[in-house]
């Protein structure tokens, strides 16, 4: 009886536990995703950028709405195939350091994993403008 009480409460805690993460799950499709690059031997043929942002940063959405918008433009200056991985600076003290009064940062990656960063991008720029440059960068 006593061990049955305790599988009951096992199971609940579990249960709790499944609900409370299902709880967090947005209902709406992410219009982001946040994610580790991996380089590998292989040559991937998708260009790399990589955001470095923080929470609250009105610069940080404003860019990335224009790259949202950008990167599903077509053309012959296309981002289709770019991955991007957003990075919260706050998350990591060297970033925070090296970019704490810089942010929005953006950043190419290069073949050998490397990062070289971009001439910063006016806000007041429009979409196909910083797709060019984006573009641009790229073919350097």
């Amino acid at each position: 009886m006593l061990s049955k009480g305790i599988g009951t409460m096992a199971t609940t805690a579990t249960m709790a536990a499944r609900s409370l993460s299902i709880a967090h799950i947005p209902w709406h499709k992410p219009r982001w995703v946040f994610s580790t690059l991996s380089f590998s031997s292989s040559p991937s043929k998708a260009r790399k950028l990589v955001l470095y942002s923080k929470p609250g940063c009105c610069l940080c959405d404003g860019l990335k709405e224009k790259l949202h918008a950008a990167f599903s433009l077509s053309g012959p200056d296309s981002l289709q195939d770019v991955v991007l991985q957003v990075r919260d600076i706050t998350s990591n003290p060297e970033w925070e350091k090296a970019y704490q009064y810089e942010i929005p940062v953006l950043a190419k990656v290069l073949s050998d994993g490397t990062e070289e960063i971009l001439p910063r991008l006016s806000p007041r720029l429009g979409v196909e403008l910083v797709q060019k440059k984006i573009a641009a960068a790229f073919r350097q």
